[in-house]
């Protein structure tokens, strides 16, 4: 197999783009240029077509040859070298020193028709001078559950990246025993993470901080540009969206992992995934990554910890807040004290909004912690009994289909009582409000044994299970009835299911 990509083709749709390469030009001290390693036989998964569009692709893209090439790491845009950037970060509470792109490569930024800027990362290309020892490639495994769920992230209207491509290889990889190789084109704004500022921070470079700082704001947060104290604006908005990144998570029954601070985004998206997993059976200490033995990342601890990872955030930018320390710690402790409240409005407005709430009301955080304790104490499922609540009337006593799946039936049956009386304080048509519940509580997410039937068949080089799942989830809240079975509480053997950091 060859070591060194060649220049793209000419036609490659790719190269018309507008690449802008903002990063890149920074100085050098942020990057490593790299090249990628090609995949042998590479073939096309799965390509996004809706996100190609959004890029300024053209329909024809997806059987473009010299494209797949490109996403493959078969090829690069001519006269510009592919970089991995380096970052530290906080792993599982402990600082390591540095880490990086160790299995990424940018190949660079894009602005699209409507002005947007995408920065284009290939994931699984191969050693970089971050790969610690490792290969620097991907699994089909892993970047399988990476495209997939990015996309139902987005459909769910959660911040994330997302994910152009899927290209597999019969490539031998060697995780826990041996696996084909695979690349996932990975999109977002900046993969810019809390652990780049880490990096410069305690190794006592600050001035490297600002210029990292200032192409951030510059290019995603231009409303702060002109402000005397753009830092602190630029900060506090940060620590927000991670507040409200985290709510949505919890709304939603999402799972990271591993939410290392160099796992988290400078601007507030869901980034690297891992071992996550969306809740089926509800436990609020849920640990969905098996190597976090003691249960850092757990469902309940990820307000925690994203309260945790800002401070470590701002920690590392205490030298951009003020020249003197001790009136930057102050800033600091102000911008970190708009945690608590932004997380506990986003979350409590988004349980209201999924009981169906026009409103939030003094009462209604007892009245969902009473149903989040119900299905806790019965592990009910998660998605399945949120979804189901849509049923319940207002006019009658009649009890909706979900109670059947209720463990505790006695205890739903009396907050049944005060569910009802909350919706007929507001006055509310069932029907009008069946349907905006529908629109928050989603029918199918992408839970494991899903994942993994889909997986299975794609190692056999079977990849309709990929797009079926790619399909059924841009769409979670419809109905969708000829996907009925996917809605269904899992079977019993996706119990055994494990995720760990190398999936």
């Amino acid at each position: 197999m060859a070591t060194l990509a060649q220049n793209a083709g000419m036609s490659n749709p790719l190269l018309g783009l507008d690449w802008v390469d903002h990063f890149s030009k920074l100085p050098d001290a942020y990057f490593s240029r790299v090249a990628p390693e090609p995949l042998s036989a590479p073939r096309m998964v799965h390509f996004n077509a809706p996100l190609a569009a959004q890029l300024g692709l053209p329909a024809s893209s997806a059987g473009d040859a010299d494209l797949l090439a490109m996403l493959s790491g078969n090829a690069t845009r001519p006269d510009t070298t592919p970089i991995a950037t380096v970052y530290a970060g906080h792993q599982f509470g402990t600082f390591v020193p540095q880490l990086g792109d160790g299995r990424a490569m940018l190949l660079g930024q894009v602005r699209n028709a409507g002005g947007e800027l995408f920065e284009v990362q290939l994931k699984g290309a191969g050693h970089t001078p971050y790969s610690r020892f490792a290969d620097g490639r991907a699994v089909l495994r892993s970047s399988i559950r990476e495209y997939l769920c990015s996309e139902a992230m987005h459909a769910l209207g959660i911040p994330t990246t997302r994910a152009l491509s899927l290209s597999a290889s019969p490539d031998p990889v060697r995780r826990e025993e041996i696996e084909g190789a695979a690349i996932v084109c990975r999109i977002a704004p900046s993969f810019v993470r809390f652990g780049h500022f880490e990096f410069f921070y305690y190794q006592q470079r600050n001035e490297m901080l600002a210029p990292l700082a200032d192409h951030l704001i510059r290019d995603h947060f231009p409303q702060f540009a002109d402000f005397p104290n753009k830092y602190a604006a630029w900060l506090t908005e940060v620590v927000e969206r991670t507040a409200r990144l985290t709510a949505q998570w919890q709304n939603v029954g999402f799972c990271h992992g591993v939410m290392n601070t160099d796992n988290m985004s400078a601007l507030g998206l869901t980034i690297d995934y891992g071992p996550f997993g969306f809740l089926d059976g509800f436990a609020s200490g849920h640990i969905c990554n098996h190597s976090d033995e003691a249960g850092r990342y757990a469902y309940e601890q990820q307000p925690r910890i994203g309260y945790w990872n800002s401070s470590k955030l701002l920690q590392a930018t205490l030298p951009l807040l003020h020249e003197q320390p001790e009136q930057a710690v102050e800033i600091a402790q102000g911008i970190l004290g708009r945690y608590p409240a932004a997380y506990a409005d986003a979350v409590l407005g988004g349980w209201c909004a999924k009981l169906g709430f026009q409103e939030v009301r003094e009462g209604d955080r007892d009245l969902v912690n009473l149903f989040l304790n119900i299905l806790d104490r019965g592990s009910n499922d998660f998605t399945r009994c949120f979804r189901g609540l849509a049923q319940v009337s207002t006019t009658s006593d009649a009890a909706p289909a979900i109670r059947d799946e209720i463990t505790d039936v006695a205890a739903f049956d009396a907050w049944l009582s005060s569910y009802r009386a909350r919706l007929q304080a507001e006055s509310t048509d069932d029907a009008a409000r069946a349907v905006r519940m529908n629109r928050v509580n989603p029918k199918y997410v992408l839970r494991n044994h899903l994942l993994q039937a889909a997986i299975e068949q794609s190692e056999h080089g079977i990849d309709t299970e990929v797009d079926r799942l790619f399909q059924l989830l841009s769409r979670p809240f419809d109905e969708q009835p000829e996907f009925e079975s996917y809605a269904a509480q899992p079977p019993e053997w996706a119990r055994a299911i494990s995720v760990s950091c190398s999936s």
